[in-house]
């Protein structure tokens, strides 16, 4: 048994400490925050295998040089002279490329349906009550363009294994016959499950400490003592901890940890925003607008309305143009789904930890011996989080791992 520190308290280290404690370690949790808030319980909620597509692409780098002065579009990076920004660009645009998207495709599905299939094994086993619901999702498409191109997608999908099809806006309809939807057509990815993150973040928080693990809240850790390529201790305001093995699974903070310990982690916060509705527009499947790239998924008792990806550092502040604009492209698509001044007035954002290539860092760095690094998911967080949780697991206890770890190593260079 090893005495195991985890620093980040989101779904990546929580599903950690879940697969540690269940190997018979001691975990502490030690979190910079009251752990109710941001990307772990804010995102679409989606299980989807289905994006296997990384976020470097070829073409993304130009769109993304396009969008720039267009605070509303799917993709804002907002220029930065930072020496940090600089490289994680640099790096992303050389990672736009046919050679990255085939390189993560296979390690992006793989860890995704891993993913999927690990959250119904522990709603099975710990007898959680979490929303999971495998009805798909839609890619929903307005123009003849898009529809092509999310047909090639399906085409590479199909070759990997996974459950796709192509619709008609008649079928679409038959689908969802009490949703108004104005498209020219949709792809079905039936891989695609859904579910509720913070109903499963409150129970997976509450079976840990029941099970023995410390979470400590609001405990922000501000320096790491190394000795011989080994972290030693970590120091907090309140406090210095020592333990046997350490997972850095801060999210979007994580490359500012890994500095201190010389470990160069490539890393940008994605900020993404959602609204809710409790009102009933007819959706019963989750959907992705191809064009607008906003998601929308029906969750308990509500309907949620997801996007963007705003690249502008650490913070939280909500632009209000961003929020309008996943509003308005919900209205286009679904003409019933006005939203209200007090439903986008309520809403929240949170903070993607985003690598330059869009394949998730996971192992250990040759730099420090005791650390597991599990962090820049981008917006496949969710998905990974139990996958991710168990390959840290059996790192930590020196087992073979379900997946090869190649693609995702910390020290990969782009």
């Amino acid at each position: 048994m090893k005495n195991c520190i985890i620093i980040g308290g989101g779904i990546i280290g929580l599903c950690s400490a879940y697969y540690l404690q269940k190997e018979g370690h001691q975990v502490t949790i030690l979190d910079q925050s009251s752990m109710d808030f941001g990307a772990s319980y804010i995102n679409a909620g989606y299980l989807s295998p289905s994006h296997i597509i990384p976020l470097a692409a070829p073409g993304v780098m130009k769109k993304g040089l396009k969008w720039m002065f267009n605070s509303t579009s799917p993709l804002f990076i907002k220029p930065r002279l930072h020496p940090e920004f600089l490289e994680w660009t640099w790096a992303f645009n050389k990672s736009c490329s046919a050679k990255n998207v085939n390189r993560g495709i296979p390690a992006i599905k793989d860890i995704a349906v891993l993913g999927r299939d690990l959250y119904s094994e522990i709603k099975s086993e710990e007898n959680f009550s979490f929303q999971l619901e495998k009805k798909g999702l839609l890619m929903i498409c307005q123009t003849d363009k898009m529809l092509e191109e999310e047909i090639k997608v399906t085409n590479i999908a199909t070759n990997e294994g996974l459950a796709v099809k192509e619709l008609s806006l008649h079928e679409l309809k038959k689908l969802e016959p009490n949703a108004d939807i104005q498209a020219k057509g949709a792809v079905h990815y039936a891989c695609d499950w859904h579910t509720t993150p913070q109903t499963f973040m409150e129970e997976m928080k509450k079976y840990l400490v029941n099970s023995g693990v410390v979470i400590l809240k609001n405990e922000k850790v501000e320096d790491i003592a190394v000795t011989n390529n080994q972290i030693t201790s970590v120091q907090t305001k309140n406090k210095t901890y020592t333990a046997d093995e350490f997972v850095l699974a801060a999210g979007s903070w994580s490359n500012l940890l890994s500095k201190k310990l010389g470990i160069k982690l490539l890393l940008e916060a994605g900020k993404g925003y959602r609204i809710t509705s409790e009102r009933d527009f007819g959706i019963t499947i989750p959907a992705i607008l191809a064009e607008a790239k906003v998601a929308i998924t029906p969750m308990q008792n509500f309907t949620q309305f997801a996007g963007t990806m705003e690249i502008a550092g650490i913070n939280h502040n909500i632009n209000k143009v961003r929020v309008e604009a996943i509003a308005n492209a919900a209205q286009k698509y679904y003409p019933k789904a006005k939203l209200s001044t007090t439903e986008k007035d309520t809403a929240q954002c949170g903070l993607r930890p985003v690598s330059p290539d869009g394949i998730p860092y996971i192992g250990k760095s040759k730099k420090c011996k005791n650390l597991t690094i599990a962090t820049g998911h981008a917006m496949m967080g969710w998905s990974m989080g139990p996958s991710t949780g168990k390959l840290v697991s059996e790192i930590v206890s020196d087992k073979k791992t379900s997946l090869k770890l190649d693609s995702y190593h910390p020290d990969r260079t782009f």
